[in-house]
């Protein structure tokens, strides 16, 4: 927010130098981000008369003026403005001033051989306005000579602050004020507004419908008649100027300078254009909810589709505003207007700001809603406008109306002194010698909360105890005091946090990971022991696709879903490596991922994967030498590298659902007979349509099974010694059916011999056949399998009797045919 100084000190008298005011306001939480002091844009420049305006001999753009600025003989001064003229009041630079804001110092000069002594200004010369047609021309009484910077408001200087979220009484110059009054001891010298009473006659024109009084708690509507519409005075001019606001017409600059003063939004409707869209007597003013398929125009010209989260304020039934963001075209003040039906009223943040996300819309308005606006000060900012409108636009007041479901604003927390010295500690001491810690009393206390509007009353303590209080909160700071706690907050900030003392913890407690953040690690490094980068990609994507989540109000209009699957992104992020001439991307990533079905809305993590293309690429090789693509089982090395690291037991099973994946290069990973997730080629057509090198294989995982495996590992970890005996090796070979997997026979062949910790040491499969010589409808397999013992050389007896159980038991469960 933008604070004038001028305007801050008409509120609260306060003369602190700008600095020290800058650096108290940060200290107690509202950061001054910059000062910008504009007393130096104009220094030297003094009101001056025309008194003459002739053409330049030499130049038919120019004209030479001769000018009064009050120090004697006129000055002669060339100017090319075309609206110059004798008889002018105007901003004259002399030779010696600086106009700061174009970075030009004036000194006497021949234009076109014609002596030129000081410059006549415009607006956007003095930084007031970035572009001006012509010299700014002083309309009101002024005295030659004297200095400009009153006049245009450039004896001011604009604190530009931020504030937090919950101090929504900060977005307003009396919320400022309060502040500065309590951090300076400075009086306050708040307004009070008259109450305005309304002239009732007849049937009243307006009726109120609030549909929801939960979004709308409390609206007022005041009908003013016969308003003259026409530019505000200067002074409104030029505090809309220094907030940043543009002036556009009397009645709209009001309701601006009221939600900048009181923090209250107000919107004027033309009341003649009301009554024509309502088309009904009396006007039934509406507060609610959109309905699908409705538009509204609104004032800055968009034509909005409305959503069932906007809430409207309607005339008949008929939408004429964006309620809390933004008014519509249809009934917006203009030239001809005059009869004004002014709004203020109170809508629940979370509705607002909803309503202006949905729309794309933040406004000066929208920004207070959706913070809180203080219900305790509606009248006042009402009251004020309307006396402006019957001062400024001479209105008349012919009837207000009120619908008030504002619940009371009345709260009174318990503060125990005790707990302020436990939360803040020690002060810091006055005295250097000192060495007994300080602490804030009583006294100290209640002053601090008074000097920010708080109410305060003992309550009756024990001897021993230290003083208690019932503390009543201000309506204007309802909103974020609720606790003890921001009573406590309140008291150090106002105190100065850095005059307590700096305390450490007298024992410190060593940090740990939680074990599943532990394992994370492990698992981000294993992958990248492999040789896989690893990514990141948004959780938003296209839309338009079956089972995606889509997102109501997205940020970006493209990105309308949630992402179901990690291996799109992987995809896409390859091919954009390889169009830029990048080498193959092998990647990792470890997201979340979404998506619904019959039993509602579901989000996973996931580890994903991709690895392909030809590795030597971009890489020195034999100019003879071919591209050498990873082949499938290279790939699989990768992946079961990592498995292997851990000691996972992971086994693969065929699969042909992923239409994306080659059917006969694709597998589903079981761990512990959870499905872990699946591996496989990218499908050739597939491939070739991304213009995709023909061997790119991907990967997804479950995160969850992964880490819950690991997780029981982790805890049953035992370390065993290498063996220092010799192992022994047995080949077996058999026919088996082709539809039987290696992983099934595998899993037979180690329960046969008593599991991992048996005295088989490996199962590894090391040939495969099919064709001439194998019965048809089978294949044949030979596995090697090696027996090891930890404690001594195994006997030929004892490797024969574990080997010749395992042969049985695949001829009894699968039917096989021994050849060894």
């Amino acid at each position: 927010m933008r604070v004038s100084l001028r305007w801050l000190r008409e509120l609260v008298a306060v003369d602190l130098d700008v600095a020290i005011l800058a650096d108290r306001l940060t200290m107690a939480g509202f950061e001054v981000e910059e000062i910008e002091d504009r007393r130096a844009w104009a220094e030297g420049v003094v009101v001056g008369r025309i008194l003459a305006c002739e053409p330049h001999p030499d130049a038919q753009k120019l004209r030479v003026c001769q000018v009064d600025v009050g120090q004697g003989e006129p000055r002669t001064i060339v100017c090319g403005a075309p609206n110059a003229a004798a008889g002018l009041y105007v901003p004259v630079a002399l030779p010696g001033a600086y106009l700061a804001k174009i970075d030009l110092k004036i000194r006497p000069a021949k234009l076109r051989g014609v002596k030129s002594e000081g410059m006549i200004c415009s607006l956007a010369e003095l930084g007031l306005t970035k572009e001006s047609e012509g010299i700014h021309t002083f309309t009101d009484a002024v005295t030659v000579g004297q200095d400009v910077r009153p006049l245009l408001g450039l004896d001011d200087v604009i604190l530009h602050l931020s504030s937090t979220a919950n101090r929504a009484d900060a977005l307003s110059m009396v919320g400022i004020a309060r502040e500065v009054a309590a951090l300076t001891g400075a009086p306050l010298m708040l307004p009070t507004p008259k109450t305005i009473a309304p002239q009732k006659s007849g049937k009243a024109p307006v009726q109120l419908a609030i549909a929801d009084p939960q979004a709308c708690p409390a609206y007022c509507g005041t009908l003013i008649t016969n308003v003259q519409i026409g530019p505000s005075p200067p002074w409104l001019q030029q505090r809309l100027e220094a907030a940043g606001l543009r002036a556009i017409n009397n009645v709209v600059d009001i309701t601006n300078y009221i939600l900048l003063k009181w923090g209250q939004p107000l919107h004027a409707f033309d009341w003649d254009r009301l009554q024509r869209v309502a088309a009904q007597t009396p006007v039934r003013v509406g507060v609610r909810f959109a309905k699908a398929g409705e538009t509204l125009k609104t004032l800055d010209g968009e034509e909005r589709r409305l959503s069932l989260e906007n809430l409207l304020i309607t005339a008949g039934d008929v939408p004429v505003a964006l309620a809390g963001v933004m008014g519509g075209e249809e009934t917006e003040v203009h030239l001809g207007t005059q009869n004004v039906f002014l709004e203020a009223a109170l809508f629940a943040s979370p509705v607002i700001r909803r309503s202006a996300r949905d729309q794309g819309l933040r406004t000066e308005a929208s920004a207070r809603y959706e913070r809180g606006v203080n219900p305790a000060e509606l009248e006042a900012a009402t009251a004020e406008a309307i006396a402006l409108l019957r001062e400024i636009a001479q209105g008349t007041v012919t009837y207000t109306t009120l619908a008030d479901r504002r619940p009371p604003l009345e709260r009174t927390l318990t503060l125990r002194l005790e707990q302020v010295h436990r939360l803040l500690g020690a002060v810091v001491a006055e005295a250097e010698d000192s060495d007994e810690p300080a602490y804030l009393d009583a006294e100290t206390v209640e002053a601090l909360l008074r000097r920010l509007g708080f109410h305060l009353s003992r309550q009756e303590t024990l001897e021993d105890e230290l003083g208690v209080w019932s503390v009543t909160v201000p309506p204007y700071r309802f909103r974020d005091i609720e606790r003890e706690v921001d009573l406590i907050e309140e008291i150090a900030r106002l105190y100065g946090y850095d005059r307590f003392e700096e305390t450490l913890p007298a024992q410190a407690e060593l940090g740990a990971l939680p074990l599943e953040l532990t394992l994370l690690r492990e698992v981000r490094a294993a992958f990248r022991g492999a040789g896989l980068t690893e990514l990141m990609h948004y959780s938003w994507v296209k839309g338009g696709q079956p089972n995606q989540v889509t997102v109501v109000n997205p940020l970006v209009a493209e990105f309308s879903a949630l992402r179901t699957d990690l291996i799109t992104g992987l995809v896409q992020a390859f091919r954009y490596n390889q169009e830029q001439g990048n080498p193959p991307l092998n990647g990792f990533e470890i997201g979340r991922v979404f998506g619904q079905d019959e039993e509602g809305l579901w989000e996973n993590d996931r580890l994903g994967g991709i690895i392909g293309g030809d590795p030597w690429q971009g890489k020195w090789v034999r100019r003879s030498q071919q591209p050498q693509p990873l082949t499938w089982y290279e790939a699989k090395g990768m992946l079961e590298s990592v498995f292997q690291r851990f000691g996972l037991p992971v086994e693969y099973q065929s699969d042909r659902h992923d239409e994306r994946l080659h059917p006969g290069r694709t597998a589903v990973l079981s761990l512990q007979g959870e499905r872990l997730g699946i591996f496989g080629q990218l499908h050739p057509q597939y491939a070739a349509a991304l213009e995709l090198p023909a061997a790119v294989y991907v990967f997804e995982l479950d995160l969850e099974v992964l880490l819950s495996c690991l997780e029981e590992r982790y805890q049953q970890i035992i370390f065993h010694p290498f063996s220092t005996y010799p192992a022994s090796d047995r080949d077996l070979a058999f026919f088996a059916p082709a539809a039987l997997t290696v992983a099934e026979l595998s899993r037979t062949i180690w329960k046969a011999a008593g599991g991992r910790d048996s005295l088989l040491e490996s199962v590894e499969l090391f040939d495969e056949y099919s064709g001439s010589g194998v019965p048809e409808g089978q294949r044949s397999l030979a596995f090697r399998l090696s027996y090891r013992a930890s404690d001594r050389t195994l006997t030929e007896a004892e490797v024969n009797e574990l080997h010749q159980r395992i042969r049985d038991s695949l001829v009894e469960k699968y039917a096989v045919t021994l050849r060894s």
